[in-house]
């Protein structure tokens, strides 16, 4: 530590600035979505940041932000129950992350793959993405999240959506070093600005606010139907959180299965969604942009990590910049999310390549196939006031099939085991570079 600079040091400072930049365009985005405030949650990721770096010894160069998991849920969620209900069950959700940390301390990290090998995983993250994808299209249509109400001219919403796509993309897929960490927030600049030239912004909301205020939070509630549906969603964020782990652990060359140990990083997850929830803000999770930058930059300093916290929470106070978020029309956010929810499908599909789980396999099929209908077709198994839907029924439905179906697969129980995948995935990133 002798040959880094010193927390006050004006290069630590500019790096934890960096960070914040770099993860902020996902960071707004799920809030954005969901309908809660952004400022709220630029809070609690500054906040949820610096209580995992607490419970895992300022040992890993991770900032926590908003999961895109929770999406769907969420959204179902205030529908169904409101806000403070929403955040009651997802508090309790946050308590799962807290149970799985202690079976991991106890059983050994490979409990979690036991539990939900890749046959499972595969097809709940593809549920995730692809049934959000209406959600997507109907947004860069001008219409809302449901298709039911239109904001915005077609031909209007259309040009702007478009822009936002094309842009995201070509960042994506052509800028170098640094930049290409940051398609997000270039599709929404160019989006809002053509949105801009067409008259489709309103900015009441931005003048109507102080420029300082503190975050509109909202405490939880607590309906156990709300618990119920939210609970099993917990299961995909973890096992993702081990892959997570793995490859900033591949970046920075250190071993953080061991040390602070995947318990310690479980629990840091978790105790932060649960500061989260409690205050009205999304369930948090780890970075890739962020690890990302960790990578490019080889700033492995996780006081860097602290200074992003503590600009998060205080922009998070500049109320009016929380206005001129949500004055961001829907079709600026339509475009980006066509890649974005077709990118976390993609994900799920890459799993069980990269696994190679064999679909041939009678077993492995029903598993993968069962879960894929129920999640994008919408079956909802409900009775006496109990109701299970969306990811949660395919979450349950999938960890309950392959446990019970004859003939699983063998289950990598070391993780070390799973370096060469996320290898391969480091080597692919820097050779772009």
């Amino acid at each position: 530590m002798s040959a880094t600079p010193g927390f006050l040091a004006p290069r630590t400072v500019l790096v934890g600035a960096q960070m914040l930049f770099v993860a902020f365009g996902a960071l707004v985005l799920m809030p954005l979505l969901t309908g809660l405030d952004p400022s709220v949650a630029l809070f609690t990721a500054g906040v949820g940041t610096l209580l995992f770096q607490c419970i895992t010894g300022f040992s890993m160069p991770v900032f926590l932000a908003s999961s895109f998991v929770f999406i769907a849920p969420i959204s179902h969620g205030v529908q169904a129950w409101g806000l403070p209900a929403t955040m009651g069950a997802l508090m309790v959700t946050a308590v799962v992350y807290v149970v799985l940390a202690a079976l991991v301390r106890w059983r050994g990290p490979g409990f979690l793959h036991v539990l939900m090998p890749p046959v499972v995983t595969g097809p709940i993250i593809m549920v995730i993405g692809l049934s959000l994808a209406p959600t997507a299209v109907n947004m860069a249509m001008g219409m809302d999240g449901t298709g039911q109400e239109t904001l915005f001219p077609y031909g209007q919403a259309l040009m702007v959506s478009m822009v936002s796509l094309v842009t995201t993309l070509l960042v994506a897929t052509l800028a170098k070093g640094f930049f290409r960490l940051l398609p997000i927030m270039v599709g929404v600049l160019c989006g809002y600005s053509s949105a801009l030239m067409l008259g489709m912004v309103d900015f009441a909301v931005v003048t109507e606010r102080a420029w300082l205020a503190p975050p509109e939070f909202v405490l939880p509630t607590f309906e156990w139907q709300a618990i119920v549906f939210m609970v099993p969603v917990a299961l995909a964020p973890a096992i993702e959180h081990v892959g997570d782990v793995l490859a900033i652990s591949n970046v920075t060359g250190r071993d953080y299965v061991r040390k602070p140990g995947l318990h310690r990083t479980l629990l840091g997850d978790g105790v932060a969604s649960m500061g989260a929830a409690m205050v009205g803000g999304p369930p948090n999770t780890t970075y890739s942009e962020v690890t990302g930058a960790v990578m490019l930059t080889r700033v492995f300093d996780p006081r860097v990590m602290v200074w992003a916290a503590v600009f998060a929470i205080a922009l998070s106070f500049l109320s009016r910049f929380g206005g001129l978020l949500q004055s961001i029309p829907a079709p600026v956010m339509g475009g980006i999310l066509i890649l974005m929810f077709g990118s976390i499908a993609s994900v799920g599909m890459n799993t069980l390549i990269k696994a190679r789980v064999d679909l041939a396999r009678q077993r492995n099929l029903v598993v993968v196939a069962t879960t894929l209908v129920f999640g994008i077709g919408g079956m909802v198994i409900s009775g006496g006031g109990f109701t299970l839907q969306g990811i949660s029924l395919c979450g349950v439905l999938a960890v309950v099939l392959n446990l019970l179906l004859p003939g699983r697969d063998p289950v990598v129980t070391d993780l070390r085991q799973e370096q060469a995948v996320v290898d391969d995935l480091i080597e692919h990133t820097r050779s772009k570079d």
